[in-house]
């Protein structure tokens, strides 16, 4: 048996990782699994060694403050690798975490190869990183076709596989007034997938919705959550007492409620491709520590935040960041959208747009796999 060690350190990496695993179970059975996952990988049965919500850390100053117990896991992690001596370490996303411990591990045993899963934003912010990447990464599969050129300059490994949240997926019919209860319009809400995004967003997200209350009456607002963290929404909607809130944790039904939803208000991240894809309206919103804020905003070099508009240098999709970010502003924004089908129509136009230059023609979890197997 084959030994694959899977490495993510938030929701969406463990999200990102299951699609690429399910895919490789189907060609290569011969493999034995460990991770430091989440839910996703561990509905595949894969054992995680540690709960993913003890690395999850938001914002520069919470590493700062965090930093010695960040270190213990990093060596907890490495060590736990080297014990496993898996033919393959796969890393995904979080490179914060995820290439350190990739780092020390090729330093230890440079047998073990290394594949790494969603690139550094070296497009955003440290294009440096990319020199020392290729000392210990063997190969990178990258979601973008244009990252290609920042680790070929370098001659690192690498391949264009497109974004699993990018593919075409079979929906099997489900009967989402079952689930929500009420025959009403829908819009989808994303608050984060992080314990710290969630606790700063659903104040603000809950006061829109109060706001939204006032001028319609024939709306429902379903958050969409990991199940790690559906209880904590929940206890927000439960202390605001709005009556038509609602929130899944299920993939397959996010997925459908998503589909019918005729707007979505999400926290800034990969999610908002997810949305695009599924030709929902959007905007987008973040906000950190006023500190955070100023240390990002010192690095980044680029002026959008979403990958859309990014790839359009347009702001295509509505970007409301730190103090922009606030109940008034969302609502407004929101009830522009609804009160205009031209907006909304020349908006999911662009964005369809966008996405084509985006898109690998294969499944990219596929494409993913199959790199991936070639390593073992």
């Amino acid at each position: 048996m084959k030994r694959l060690f899977i490495l993510t350190g938030e929701a969406s990496g463990d999200k990102l990782a299951s699609k690429v695993i399910i895919d490789l179970k189907k060609i290569n059975q011969n493999i034995e699994y460990l991770s430091v996952g989440g839910e996703n990988l561990q509905s595949l049965g894969i054992k995680s060694i540690f709960n993913l919500k003890e690395i999850t850390y938001l914002g520069f100053t919470n590493v700062i403050l965090n930093i010695f117990k960040i270190k213990r896991k990093i060596d907890e992690t490495v060590k736990a690798i080297i014990d496993y001596n898996p033919d393959v370490l796969f890393t995904v996303d979080s490179p914060d975490f995820t290439l350190r411990v990739a780092q020390k591990v090729k330093k230890i045993n440079s047998k073990i190869k290394t594949v790494h899963y969603v690139a550094p934003q070296v497009w955003v912010w440290r294009e440096g990183r990319v020199k020392k990447i290729k000392n210990f990464i063997d190969h990178i599969l990258l979601l973008f076709n244009f990252e290609k050129k920042y680790f070929e300059k370098e001659n690192i490994s690498c391949e264009f596989v497109g974004h699993p949240l990018l593919q075409n997926k079979e929906r099997s019919k489900i009967d989402i007034n079952q689930v929500i209860g009420k025959n009403k319009a829908l819009i989808s809400v994303f608050a984060g997938s992080r314990k710290s995004e969630i606790i700063v967003l659903m104040p603000i997200l809950l006061e829109f919705i109060r706001l939204m209350n006032e001028k319609y009456t024939d709306m429902t607002y379903v958050f969409h959550s990991t199940k790690q963290y559906s209880q904590l929404i929940q206890t927000f909607i439960d202390q605001s007492s709005l009556p038509n809130c609602d929130i899944v944790s299920d993939d397959k039904i996010k997925s459908h409620i998503l589909q019918k939803s005729i707007f979505a208000v999400a926290k800034s991240g990969t999610v908002s491709l997810e949305i695009s894809n599924a030709k929902i309206p959007s905007i987008i919103l973040y906000k950190m520590g006023f500190i955070n804020f100023l240390i990002v905003k010192s690095l980044v070099k680029t002026k959008y935040a979403n990958i859309i508009n990014f790839a359009a240098n347009e702001e295509i999709i509505p970007e409301l960041l730190q103090s922009n970010c606030n109940p008034k502003n969302i609502f407004k924004h929101v009830s522009d959208f609804l009160e205009d089908p031209n907006k909304i129509k020349n908006q999911v136009d662009k964005v369809q747009n966008i996405l084509n230059t985006l898109k690998n023609k294969g499944s990219s979890s596929e494409l993913a796999s199959l790199s991936l197997n070639k390593f073992l």
